[in-house]
């Protein structure tokens, strides 16, 4: 690299320096790649030839068909939470499972993953579970510590239950297919949701002060009613998520068609329950304008950036650096699950995804791994960001929704369970490669 190697580390330092002093990262990414390319053309080590290619990357990203679904599952999800259906699922749900001791928790965890697999969108889940259940929770004796966990964990399935918004950036920043990425992520989802409600009834077991069961005071809906209401309230839901991964792991439709077709199945099932109403269409609306324009800001900086620093060598610092570590394939595996763990606890998954992976792509492909695989790795290791205190983003959703006499404590202690169980689950994805690929063999 010559003598200018010390300017693609100092980037780095630069621009996590300007993220971690609240600096909008779109901007510092941005700014960051023009300041560097200013001064490496000072000294003689970087072409400014090189950004004229930043407007025709930038027009790519504009164009890219596959970021077309990050709007339309992001309107499916909202439309979901404005229209009041994902309420009446989880009321519904716990009038089913409340008869067990710890039956609301486990009802949590249940809509949890149905919300992850209808909205992709955390902050939906864990803001509308938290609203709905957190006092229900609380009124009838579950600990604190337990209800925010679980709520906080539950929600965060979104991120790797599909179709999950992060798994379509992480798909196209790696330039695997969205399908393969949506299926290899199924049963590792679904194994983190099997883990949460083993977690939930074994304290149920040893601590069953901490997870009552409802009192039979409020489980007094006749049954011809209960069951009107999974009919109408939890089939028609399912059925959508149905259609919609049906059709992606089927190859009936793409992910961005499944994406349009799930937004127009959301306004119809609000339609068909009274809710299709101009606030919550202009709601979900905005919701969706400013979520996908933070996204596409943040992927024209990283762009500028990632231009600026490949030209200043910096992709072959990292990929020297990450292919020489002892022990090759684990070394560079450890090393990348670490790097994004501790930067979970400060910084926002989309910043995580469009910093670090493009730098992180080339490394594992050169060791021969599997990126889909990888990708679900990554998936996992990112939605442990979302718990990580002190600026886990479901932490935030949740406190602004919990009742003042919870305390702070309270909910980063209630996190912590769950977050050993992402690390093992974790684990076990990186020990049992098979959980991801078992179901795309044949594809």
């Amino acid at each position: 690299m010559g003598d200018g190697a010390w300017l693609a580390p100092a980037m780095f330092v630069v621009a996590f320096g300007f993220i971690f002093t609240g600096f909008p990262v779109a901007f510092a990414l941005g700014g960051t790649a023009l300041f560097f390319a200013a001064l490496g053309v000072q000294y003689g080590f970087f072409d400014w030839g090189l950004l004229t290619l930043f407007p025709l990357r930038t027009f790519g990203v504009m164009s890219n068909y596959v970021l077309l679904a990050v709007p339309f599952f992001i309107f499916m999800g909202t439309m979901l939470e404005k229209s009041k259906l994902a309420e009446d699922l989880l009321r519904t749900i716990g009038q089913l499972f409340g008869p067990l001791r710890g039956g609301l928790a486990l009802a949590v965890v249940f809509v949890g993953a149905l919300l992850a697999a209808a909205t992709g969108v955390v902050g939906a889940s864990v803001v509308a579970m938290g609203m709905i259940s957190l006092p229900v929770m609380l009124k009838y004796g579950y600990s604190a510590e337990l209800s925010c966990g679980v709520i906080a964990a539950s929600g965060t399935l979104g991120q790797i239950i599909p179709p999950s918004v992060v798994l379509v950036v992480l798909a196209d920043q790696m330039g695997i297919s969205v399908g393969d990425l949506f299926v290899g992520s199924l049963l590792p989802g679904l194994m983190l949701a099997g883990m949460y409600a083993l977690y939930v009834v074994g304290v149920a077991i040893l601590k069953p002060e901490a997870a009552p069961a409802l009192p039979a005071s409020e489980r007094q809906m006749p049954w011809p009613e209960l069951l009107r209401r999974v009919v109408f309230v939890l089939i028609p839901p399912l059925l959508l998520i149905l259609i919609v991964l049906g059709s992606i792991f089927a190859g009936v439709a793409t992910p961005t068609e499944a994406g349009a077709l799930g937004a127009v199945g959301a306004m119809l099932l609000a339609a068909a329950n009274g809710r299709l109403t101009l606030d919550a269409v202009r709601d979900t609306a905005v919701h969706t304008t400013r979520l996908t324009s933070m996204v596409i800001f943040l992927l024209v900086g990283s762009t500028a950036f990632i231009l600026v620093f490949r030209g200043l060598e910096g992709d072959a610092w990292i990929r020297d650096l990450l292919t020489n570590l002892p022990g090759q394939q684990i070394g560079f595996l450890v090393i990348a699950n670490l790097v994004i763990f501790v930067l979970g606890f400060f910084i926002d998954f989309f910043e995580i995804a469009f910093i670090i992976l493009p730098l992180l792509v080339p490394a594992a492909k050169f060791l021969g791994i599997d990126l889909v695989w990888f990708g679900v790795m990554i998936g996992v290791n990112l939605q442990t960001s979302f718990l990580t205190p002190p600026f886990g983003f479901a932490l935030f959703y949740l406190r602004g929704v919990t009742p003042e006499d919870v305390p702070t404590m309270a909910i980063y202690r209630g996190v912590v369970p769950f977050i050993a169980i992402q690390l093992v689950g974790l684990g076990i994805i990186c020990v049992f490669p098979e959980i991801v690929t078992v179901l795309l063999e044949g594809r």
